[in-house]
């Protein structure tokens, strides 16, 4: 079955508050890509972000993030006196420090209205993790954000034992009531686009954060000292985004340790997004069949080794745990041969990157595949353009057959990418737009405040530019019938 779908991230929709969130515009947005005939939201992690803003370094791989919680809905639920003052909802970028300030005093007074009920006490029973979170958070800020292995030792000792612990309870009920309003108005919000006939398409980190909760409770399943710190961190060694390759700094996992367990940690891991996604893309795939490691005190990736994984042990007992969720192994990269026979036993489909394959005469192309114009990681096709040298321009207006480059070379590489022998086409919705290097997300290997920020300042261009989108879709067999739009 040939299908499409759009790729957005959820604080890059426009929002009331700064922030794109689970609000009307979310629903508004579900609605533009279903009657345009795409099947797919495509999204980033709705983790707490961590270092720079980054969803892939968060404090925990089963909380979500406070951020994309709708004030409005607090208010039509009665938690809130007033419908809160917009802020900044016309902006085109995410300020972080502000929207964090502002939505959590609308978050604490919510808070103060709030009677738990029998649907909470329920939530709370179910995920056990939320309460060993908001200790973690109370541990966290006590400790003024640095790393639990440099906490106090009777601090790291109360790792497990949130139900013990009896200090600021009133926080760490704050924290749990965020994570239970995070979990009802993102499962509205998902079951809304499937009565629509959208699939969300969830992203899974491979690897959890270094000060994350993930570590905290699971210290000997990592690579840690005596400590708790990573004495090695995760990266992959130099390849076309990095001359030094990428440093992630996250600890490797004690595979060993892991397998004597079952797998009990991933288990919980992807059975917890089976509930929040029906598709879920496993970044770095390449690292269930083998990964870089290199050691802490190493301020690049350069320097370190390669080391296998036990992924077909591993997926011959998750899969059966995990029915009915689809799962797209994010493969790009330089892999062996062996990365891609592990992805083929269990029928994943793959990716295909048009930037990175377009002038690869080498490169096969699947039916089961995901197409891609670009990623989150890309510079949007653009700005890649534009950033090309003159002779592959050249070649790119003579094969695809554009005449303007700001006007047409988007829409050119789209219709490419329709028609494409690939199941699945996902476009990012920049790319849709035609938009230039000012909407790219993320570049690999940089930290700052450039890096996953961008936002839509309205719906506006998209309600203009998505009739053309869907005739792409519709001429290439892509589309399916949505329902009538309907009000949230």
């Amino acid at each position: 079955m040939r299908r499409a779908g759009v790729l957005a991230a959820v604080f890059s929709l426009p929002g009331r508050y700064g922030i794109g969130d689970f609000g009307q515009q979310a629903y508004r947005f579900v609605d533009m890509i279903a009657a345009a005939g795409a099947e797919i939201w495509q999204v980033l992690p709705l983790n707490p972000v961590g270092f720079g803003n980054s969803p892939y370094q968060s404090d925990s791989s089963f909380a979500g993030e406070p951020l994309y919680i709708d004030p409005d809905a607090l208010y039509h639920e009665g938690l809130l006196k007033e419908r809160p003052a917009p802020l900044r909802a016309d902006a085109s970028y995410v300020s972080y420090e502000e929207v964090r300030a502002y939505k959590d005093r609308i978050f604490r007074e919510a808070f103060a209205a709030f009677r738990p009920d029998e649907e909470y006490r329920r939530f709370m029973e179910e995920e056990k993790w939320v309460a060993e979170y908001a200790l973690f958070r109370v541990l966290q800020d006590r400790n003024g954000g640095v790393e639990w292995f440099r906490w106090p030792e009777e601090e790291k000792a109360l790792a497990g034992k949130a139900a013990e612990y009896k200090g600021e309870e009133e926080e760490r009920a704050y924290q749990c009531f965020l994570q239970y309003e995070f979990r009802r108005q993102w499962i509205g919000l998902r079951a809304y686009a499937n009565k629509k006939g959208i699939r969300i398409l969830g992203d899974i980190p491979f690897y959890a954060g270094p000060n994350s909760l993930d570590t905290f409770l699971r210290q000997d399943e990592f690579l840690l000292d005596e400590r708790g710190k990573p004495y090695l961190v995760a990266g992959v060694p130099p390849d076309y985004f990095s001359e030094d390759g990428q440093r992630w700094g996250n600890p490797v996992y004690d595979w060993a340790k892991m397998e004597e367990g079952g797998f009990a940690y991933w288990d919980e891991r992807m059975t917890e997004l089976s509930k929040l996604y029906d598709m879920i893309r496993v970044d770095h795939f390449r690292a269930f069949d083998s990964y870089w490691v290199i050691p802490e005190e190493e301020p690049t990736a350069i320097h370190g080794e390669w080391r296998y994984a036990p992924g077909y042990r591993f997926f011959d007992q998750l899969l059966p745990k995990i029915p009915g969720t689809e799962i797209v192994a994010e493969d790009l990269g330089l892999m062996r041969d062996e990365v891609y026979q592990l992805r083929d036993h269990y029928h994943f489909p793959g990716m295909k990157v048009l930037q990175f394959t377009y002038f690869d005469p080498w490169f096969k192309t699947r039916e089961n595949m995901i197409c891609y114009t670009g990623t989150h990681d890309n510079d949007t096709v653009l700005g890649w353009y534009e950033s090309l040298p003159a002779g592959q321009r050249r070649a790119l207006k003579k094969s695809l057959g554009f005449s303007n480059a700001h006007g047409g070379f988007a829409a050119a590489l789209i219709r490419k990418a329709m028609a494409e022998m690939c199941e699945t086409v996902v476009i990012p919705v920049q790319d849709i737009l035609g938009l230039g290097s000012e909407a790219r997300i993320n570049t690999p290997g940089t930290v700052g405040a450039h890096n996953w920020i961008w936002k839509l300042d309205s719906l506006e261009t998209l309600r203009k530019k998505i009739g053309k989108f869907s005739t792409m879709i519709e001429k290439n067999g892509r589309k399916h019938k949505a329902e009538t739009s309907e009000e949230k």
